[in-house]
């Protein structure tokens, strides 16, 4: 965490070279059994090769908007990243008929389908594993995303005055998105090392720093939780232990 950083690809930036090998995103599915965790430099190497697949392969381009039809994931939170190191407009359930390009899961297949630019799409099965049938007319992220290049420049700095995030109607820069996390953080308590279990969707303002702007805005991290209404008040007792969780948003 560093004062100056004013863009959500700055704090991640001050967070790799403070602490690479902490946890970052911790990702249960409750419906699944799957648990994945990720450190700071795993999670910011994921968020490098999918900014190369934007930028290089799609060709995408600073104001671009993408409309990222997925639920709260540790895969969307590295697309949120992604755009914001970009400068593509990160747009969580926005209207893909009226976006440059869309992320979707495969639940929203039909949806995205209205997109006219590049569609990708990401079977969010365990392990970040392929669909076992490519959808017809989108890119498969698993495929795609591992031969891209681990570390990433942008072809121009990214404006933290710009627009990067539209959420609820509203368009915010992302130096607003860097503020209000920091004033989320302040709110929750979060502090350096903290860790927050949020089992809130990413389809509004709220969802989002709970679940992975607020954290990493103070220097904490976050476990977020698919599906825990699938937890009895005794699992998730012996998860907020397991997890030396310190804060929650549910």
């Amino acid at each position: 965490m560093n004062a100056t950083d004013r863009t959500p690809a700055d704090l991640l930036r001050s967070e790799l070279a403070t602490d690479a090998a902490r946890p970052l995103v911790t990702f249960y599915d409750d419906a699944t059994g799957e648990r994945v965790e990720l450190s700071v430099a795993t999670f910011a190497n994921w968020v490098a090769k999918t900014a190369n697949l934007l930028q290089d392969e799609l060709s995408a381009e600073p104001g671009d908007r993408l409309a990222l039809l997925l639920p709260a994931h540790w895969q969307t939170a590295v697309w949120l990243l992604a755009c914001f190191s970009t400068g593509v407009v990160a747009e969580p359930h926005g209207d893909p008929a009226t976006a440059d390009l869309v992320a979707s899961g495969p639940d929203t297949l039909e949806t995205a389908g209205s997109c006219t630019g590049d569609r990708i799409a990401l079977s969010l099965r365990p392990l970040g594993a392929r669909f076992p049938q490519p959808p017809t007319g989108f890119i498969d992220y698993a495929v795609e995303v591992p031969g891209q290049g681990d570390h990433f420049t942008p072809y121009g700095a990214v404006d933290p005055d710009d627009p990067a995030l539209i959420i609820g109607g509203e368009q915010l820069s992302a130096a607003q998105v860097v503020e209000r996390a920091r004033a989320d953080a302040g709110t929750l308590g979060l502090t350096p090392g903290s860790r927050l279990l949020s089992a809130r969707d990413y389809d509004s303002w709220a969802g989002l720093s709970s679940g992975l702007l607020a954290p990493l805005a103070a220097g904490g991290s976050v476990v977020l939780c698919r599906h825990l209404d699938r937890l009895d008040a005794a699992g998730l007792a012996a998860r907020k232990e397991s997890e030396h969780i310190t804060h929650t948003a549910e």
